[in-house]
């Protein structure tokens, strides 16, 4: 494992576009902590989000991990690159003639798929410590480490998402086209999730039956994972309680949801072992 690690980060050392996309992510994951100096003010009406609550424990795991996942596309980039580079500079070829196996160039690349999403996953784990102990409400110590399967989600998330990167790296050997390929895929689920709710139209708890079969989805399953938190909010509640709504969706990370998910790093995996196996490189 190590040494197939060392032959991926001795690629992406000297891939400055790799680099550059890297910093840009960690910088942006590092800026999450720039919300808690926004503040908004109409009339007589002030608020500061970091007095708001998103930063106390145990909310911030929820809170920080789901916004850290909406830049995961900036890391998913260099993923795909590393692919393309791969047959654009013929290093996949000379790894190959040099006696690495197709096994062992697709396991080189899972683990550093593992390793961007562990550091990633650690990344965000320091900065809500630190923006935890300096804004929470709470500092207890059986309060701070409530709903620490937060970040379990957010490193599963981003194996999965990465995977399927990943994949489609190899499949269509174009990072752009592979990005590209990735957003097809969302508009598909997307027009599928739609064709689903005109036929249930009709139908009793609709949403329910759609979200049931939606589940399984790809794209859809990994979005799951972890659900917005901003209806957790005790203001967005009191707010929806004046005008008579009430939020009773369960925000919990589920079992059932990583189960899914794993499968389809599986899926993802294996298929690119089998592409890459049957290619003629």
């Amino acid at each position: 494992m190590l040494r197939l690690l060392t032959i991926e980060f001795h690629k992406l050392k000297h891939n400055r576009a790799s680099k550059v996309l890297s910093l840009i992510y960690f910088g942006l994951l590092t800026s999450i902590a720039l919300i808690a100096a926004i503040k908004f003010e109409f009339g007589n009406f002030k608020l500061h989000l970091a007095d708001a609550g998103i930063f106390n424990f145990p909310y911030i795991w929820h809170f920080n991990t789901y916004m850290a996942a909406i830049l995961k596309f900036f890391l998913l980039l260099v993923i795909v690159s590393m692919m393309a580079n791969e047959y654009s500079y013929k290093t996949l070829k000379q790894n190959l003639i040099d006696g690495l196996s197709k096994k062992e160039f697709i396991l080189s690349k899972f683990y550093a798929v593992i390793l961007f999403a562990l550091v990633s996953t650690i990344f965000v784990f320091v900065i809500s410590l630190i923006l935890g102990f300096a804004y929470s409400d709470y500092n207890e110590l059986s309060i701070i480490t409530t709903d620490l399967e937060y970040l379990f989600a957010f490193f599963i998330k981003l194996v999965a998402f990465f995977s399927f990167g990943l994949f489609l790296g190899i499949l269509v050997k174009r990072s752009a086209f592979a990005v590209g390929a990735m957003f097809v895929w969302l508009i598909i689920e997307s027009i599928f999730k739609g064709y689903l709710f005109w036929t249930f139209q009709n139908a009793e708890n609709t949403t329910e039956k759609v979200n049931r079969i939606m589940q399984f989805l790809p794209l859809e399953s990994i979005s799951n994972l972890i659900k917005e938190p901003f209806s957790r909010l005790n203001a967005v509640k009191s707010a929806a309680n004046m005008m008579g709504e009430t939020f009773t969706k369960s925000y919990a990370v589920e079992f059932s949801t990583i189960l899914i998910v794993s499968f389809w790093t599986f899926i993802f995996i294996y298929l690119s072992f089998v592409l890459l196996k049957k290619r003629d490189l």
